[in-house]
């Protein structure tokens, strides 16, 4: 059975793990939970398949850190949705554990769990599902009803999330008055009322037109800034992905392949359909200048950048100078350089030995 790939650098990362997946599996089928349970949760592919069971997620393992942007990426029917689901307990996993700050979601009451979701998880799905009976206002505070507060203080939180997202004004305005992007506003800022801690986005903005859909990406960052949630967005999009993601993990056929930065994914892929996955970003926008970075031999330097400073937002300088740029770390000392060559033979797309 495949196991999924995972880069080292999550190990780096000193924030606490806010959820977490055990060996998770999603099987749908007849004694599906018999059969992983007698199994000791571990069947390959073939197995399941002669069982007559459907592998919507197989043996996923992964951490999520507080306050950082995880990604999960795949094709149509990989089983991305599925997983975030168990992930809630929308779907109820067949096997494994889905733990949030270290306390099994699997094991809790009903009753615990409702409040889990009511007070702590935020969900934002591609169908915006407003209200078209109720204002913009009243769609927001709608989650705050059902938590049972007043009037006075869910529309007094109403209005500071409305701020928040740039609806000021549009108050009163209902679902069918506004612009698909707006529309996306409301349900993004209904999700953010109940100020929770983890917040789940399953393909928010593919269905909106490109300019809107990156308006979104945009305001998400936003937020983000501000707001330092931990997010768990789903994208086929890898250009949405390298945007926004700390990390992205990569499923296929139910499985996670692989786990890393977006820079990990494209310059170390895992397998061939990793590699697939990537093979059209636009890499100057990903690879980072460490990456590229060879040892200083000497010559006079044209410039400076940080280590992280991705390749596109030097090239133009780098090869106007046409002297290497030494790559410095945080107290100014160099640790590298790159070369305009090295800049411009990836900007060609040709790959250099060692690379």
């Amino acid at each position: 059975m495949t196991e999924a790939i995972e880069q080292a650098s999550d190990a780096t990362d000193a924030r606490p793990i806010k959820l977490a997946c055990r060996n998770v599996w999603k099987l749908f089928g007849s004694n599906a939970a018999n059969f992983i349970r007698e199994r000791d949760g571990k069947a390959s592919m073939a197995e399941v398949s002669a069982a007559g069971l459907v592998g919507a997620v197989r043996a996923v393992d992964l951490e999520i850190r507080q306050g950082e942007i995880f990604i999960i990426m795949g094709l149509s029917g990989s089983g991305k949705s599925t997983l975030v689901r168990c992930m809630s307990r929308l779907v109820e996993p067949t096997h494994g554990k889905v733990e949030f700050e270290g306390k099994d979601l699997l094991k809790i009451s009903d009753a615990a769990l409702i409040e889990l979701r009511r007070h702590r998880m935020g969900m934002v799905f591609q169908n915006f599902a407003l209200l078209p009976h109720l204002n913009v206002l009243d769609n927001i505070a709608f989650p705050l009803s059902i938590q049972g507060q007043d009037r006075t203080r869910r529309e007094a939180r109403a209005r500071e999330v409305i701020e928040l997202v740039g609806l000021r004004g549009r108050e009163h305005f209902y679902p069918r008055e506004l612009s698909g992007g707006q529309q996306q506003r409301v349900g993004i800022a209904r999700s953010l009322a109940t100020k929770p801690e983890i917040w789940f986005l399953d393909e928010p903005f593919s269905a909106l037109d490109p300019l809107i859909r990156r308006e979104m990406q945009d305001e998400l960052m936003r937020l983000q800034t501000m707001l330092h949630k931990t997010i768990v967005f789903i994208t086929h999009d890898f250009d949405e992905a390298i945007r926004l993601a700390d990390r992205i993990a990569i499923m296929k056929d139910g499985q996670v392949i692989q786990i890393g930065t977006p820079e990990e994914l494209v310059v170390n892929p895992a397998t061939d359909y990793v590699a697939e996955f990537t093979r059209d970003v636009d890499r100057a926008k990903v690879i980072s200048a460490r990456s590229l970075m060879r040892s200083c031999d000497g010559a006079e330097h044209g410039g400076t950048v940080a280590p992280e400073a991705k390749i596109s937002s030097f090239s133009a300088s780098i090869v106007a100078a046409g002297k290497p740029f030494a790559v410095i770390n945080g107290t100014g000392i160099p640790i590298g350089e790159v070369t305009p060559q090295a800049v411009i033979d990836l900007l060609a797309g040709i790959e250099r030995a060692g690379a």
